[in-house]
């Protein structure tokens, strides 16, 4: 069992962090009594967090069982779509891409010319 968040990629980190949060609590207190969702808590209960463009949200935005956030401070956008856990996703959901940080940028030392 698995829940599915998604951002939007053009959403600042921190509001799309301060989304994630609010997404999460969101999907559970909407499916909370759904026996997917007690199957979920029983562990483990996986999440995966993507990043995703505009074309992708409003294609997720079509499938059922969901919660969409809006973020007050953007001008009531959307910025994020909880899912309702499940074992089976759409074919969609294998290319999103993860929400991950840029790698670590090489910090070249010059060396002393002593």
């Amino acid at each position: 069992m698995k829940m599915y968040i998604l951002v939007r990629d053009d959403i600042p980190l921190g509001f799309a962090m301060v989304a994630v949060a609010h997404a999460s609590l969101a999907g559970y207190l909407r499916f909370q009594n759904e026996p997917e969702v007690q199957e979920w808590l029983r562990g483990p209960f996986f999440k995966a967090v993507c990043k995703v463009n505009a074309r992708e949200f409003a294609n997720a935005k079509q499938i059922a069982d969901h919660v969409v956030i809006s973020e007050s401070a953007l001008s009531n956008q959307e910025v994020a779509i909880a899912f309702k856990p499940r074992q089976e996703w759409p074919k969609m959901f294998r290319f999103l891409k993860l929400y991950r940080d840029l790698p670590k940028a090489k910090v070249i030392v010059p060396r002393s010319s002593e």
